[in-house]
């Protein structure tokens, strides 16, 4: 054959091979997600690419006996149409014995160039770009491929999966989706644009709901206003006024021994209606919803929709009041600033770009995501950042108490009655976080 035809089966065999190097990516990277949306529109090319997905063996099959018959057969008809032309070329410079080794080398190498370029490396890259769409316009003619090979792909895959057995290698691909993944898209989804900031860290704080325990969000035990059965008139009502909440607790003597609650309207119909509001009785006295505080936030969803209820109480291993938590704060939870009256004193406060007055009582999760922190050490043992600094000193904190990690300090500020009121968090310069090694406390 003369050289123009060799170039033209070589370009021939190239195109095939870089077919099927397209194919495969295409079809290996294709997103599920995508396709069922493309199929349930009724693109029917697309459900075909979900069914090979699902019996890929058949198409890895005939595309390797397509790409290494393509490159073989590309080696020796390469190899053999441009070695004489190149020697004849290395003969004009270097005419001595190793001149037919070094056309070989050359030749070889031109072959090979090209079939990594053409046949390869561009053609995969190409396919990474849009993965689906081309997996659909390819899938017609690949399915003819497919059966042309299936005698020869049924005896491969016959010694592969006995092979597979014998070294008890799975073969079935986990589609299962982690939050991990879903957290992936979701941040490539926020750096191209498609997703906004706060949109961002709504979906992120859902999900936070399956980790995140009820005293993160919970009103603390200090900080309950209740009731009791022998409450004066005028104490009701200071408290009516002084407090925002619409629901009270109701207890005999003390928190720990809850009775119910009652609603701040049904307080104001007695008013209204001029009847005394310190009679509390079964008529006012709600019953209420007694959680543990080991569930989470998404297992108190649950709670409050089967119970129909939006407000709870919360216990602890020994029976005693921790807090109260609403269907209300777990909004805040997910909503931030958004549900929440900036007028009003914040747990996080930005002193400048690098240090923040942060209260103790602030939970982990808010200071994770307000200071950029991926990860806290240890954090099934505490739920506030009073309670980090109280695990890491391994002592009841006092003012300038110290404990460094991830690249801030963490000073003790405010302490009253042993409780961690306030903290100073600063981040540390680049060099000194670069020779930190460890935590540290003092």
């Amino acid at each position: 054959m003369s050289l123009f035809q060799n170039i033209v089966i070589i370009l021939i065999l190239i195109a095939g091979a870089g077919f099927l190097s397209l194919t495969e990516i295409a079809l290996a990277g294709a997103r599920k997600v995508k396709l069922k949306i493309l199929a349930e529109s009724g693109d029917v090319r697309a459900q075909k690419v979900l069914d090979l997905q699902e019996n890929s063996a058949d198409f890895f099959a005939a595309s390797q006996i397509g790409l290494n018959a393509v490159a073989i057969l590309g080696g020796i008809l390469g190899e053999g149409a441009f070695r004489p032309y190149i020697a004849e070329f290395v003969s004009r410079i270097y005419d001595g014995p190793w001149t037919e080794n070094i056309s070989f080398a050359l030749s070889f190498t031109l072959v090979t160039s090209l079939f990594i370029l053409f046949a390869d490396l561009m053609p995969k890259r190409l396919a990474m770009i849009a993965p689906e769409k081309i997996s659909v316009a390819v899938i017609n003619p690949i399915q003819i491929f497919i059966k042309i090979c299936k005698p020869l792909a049924w005896i491969i895959n016959a010694i592969a999966n006995l092979l597979f057995r014998l070294f008890k290698v799975n073969t079935i691909r986990d589609d299962n989706i982690t939050f991990a993944d879903i957290s992936a898209v979701m941040d490539a989804g926020a750096q191209a644009g498609v997703l906004q900031k706060q949109e961002h860290h709504f979906i992120e704080n859902v999900f936070e709901l399956e980790e995140r325990n009820v005293p993160s969000s919970m009103t603390t035990r200090e900080n309950v206003v209740f009731f009791t059965l022998t409450e004066a008139e005028d104490s009701i009502r200071q408290k009516l006024a002084q407090y925002p909440y619409s629901k009270f607790l109701v207890c005999n003597e003390n928190i720990d021994q809850v009775i119910g609650y009652v609603d701040a309207k049904d307080i104001l119909v007695r008013i209204l209606n001029n009847q005394k509001i310190n009679q509390l009785n079964e008529s006012t006295i709600r019953n209420v919803l007694m959680i543990p505080d080991t569930l989470t936030l998404s297992e108190l969803l649950d709670r409050f929709r089967s119970s129909k209820e939006k407000f709870a109480v919360v216990i602890n291993e020994y029976a005693l009041v921790v807090g109260v938590i609403t269907l209300s704060d777990i909004m805040i939870t997910v909503m931030g600033d958004w549900v929440t009256p900036m007028e009003e004193d914040q747990q996080i406060f930005k002193r400048d770009a690098d240090s923040w007055l942060i209260e103790g009582s602030t939970p982990i999760e808010d200071m994770k995501h307000a200071l950029g922190i991926d990860e806290m050490p240890d954090e099934e043992n505490y739920e506030t950042l009073a309670g980090f600094m109280m695990y890491k000193l391994r002592k009841i904190p006092r003012p300038a108490d110290i404990v460094i990690h991830a690249g801030y300090k963490f000073e003790v500020v405010d302490v009253d009655h042993f409780k961690i009121d306030q903290l100073l968090v600063t981040r540390l310069l680049q060099d000194h976080k670069e020779s930190e090694t460890s935590d540290s406390e003092e």
